[in-house]
């Protein structure tokens, strides 16, 4: 079996539609977490005042190498506004991962 990780940064008011989407289409298994950065864009101005930073959500959702289309795909069309600062999505490859319940040793993926 060969599995990717795929990390996404969206932003948080499309939060629950993506991990609803997502689990509507079985992917169950996540881990989210608040973080603040910025694009391309180098944060936004409103009016007088300049933010430098932003808050995203950050997923990270490991599956199967024959489910990773999917779940980009749905990650693309649900978290995707049409604007700036819509976010990313980077897919890696993973060689080996560890269930610390089941088993201390590493197990190829």
């Amino acid at each position: 079996m060969s599995a990717k990780m795929i990390q996404a940064i969206i932003r948080p008011e499309r939060e629950k539609e993506v991990l609803a989407t997502l689990e509507k289409a079985g992917i169950y298994p996540f881990t989210r977490q608040w973080v603040f950065g910025r694009g391309r864009q180098k944060g936004i101005q409103v009016g007088q005042v300049r933010y430098e930073e932003l808050a995203k959500v950050w997923l990270m959702i490991v599956v199967e190498e024959e489910e990773a289309d999917r779940v980009v795909d749905t990650i693309k069309i649900t978290a995707r506004t049409g604007s700036a600062g819509d976010g990313k999505v980077f897919v890696s490859t993973l060689s080996d991962a560890m269930t610390l319940r089941t088993a201390l040793e590493t197990k190829k993926v």
